[in-house]
């Protein structure tokens, strides 16, 4: 079987997007004292070294080991295996696109990862810009699903734009 070009390109993507979070988790792991707190710039961007038994915020970690099971490993392996199969068959879909959904797989399975060989996702960055401008402590995991999204909402918009001329 030979895998297409756009095939290389998802696995590509979702491969580079699991292995620059398991590498920058696994550093600080090793280079950060757990629930330390290290000014980058100034108290703007921290470093901090979090295990996050939760989802997003931490959210869900409350929950009983049943539910955390169904909720956090799961529903979202279920879910990106979904999105994967949908991108691997949707042939109208754009490269932006494509590497959106790609960055949102790879960061998932990056943290689901994580919450089968730790029991915990390990989280790191924090942003303060002041007010609303504020970030939870975050992985680069979280980012390239957050980036996904991002791209996603701006192609869609591009996309509606286009149908209304």
């Amino acid at each position: 079987m030979t895998l297409s070009k756009r095939s290389i390109y998802i696995i590509s993507v979702v491969i580079l997007t699991i292995a620059l979070d398991q590498i920058s988790k696994f550093w600080v792991r090793i280079n950060v004292a757990a629930g330390s707190q290290s000014e980058i710039i100034g108290q703007f961007f921290t470093l901090h070294n979090v295990e996050n038994e939760g989802a997003f915020l931490g959210m869900g970690s409350e929950l009983n080991e049943t539910l955390r099971v169904i909720l956090l490993l799961i529903l979202p392996i279920v879910v990106l295996g979904f999105v994967l199969r949908y991108i691997f068959k949707d042939k109208t879909l754009d490269n932006w696109s494509i590497f959106a959904f790609s960055s949102i797989i790879g960061g998932g399975l990056g943290n689901v990862y994580d919450r089968i060989i730790y029991g915990s996702v390990t989280d790191f960055w924090h942003i303060d810009l002041g007010g609303p401008l504020r970030t939870g402590i975050f992985n680069m995991a979280d980012l390239s699903v957050t980036t996904g999204m991002i791209i996603l909402v701006f192609v869609s918009f591009k996309k509606k734009k286009k149908v209304a001329k």
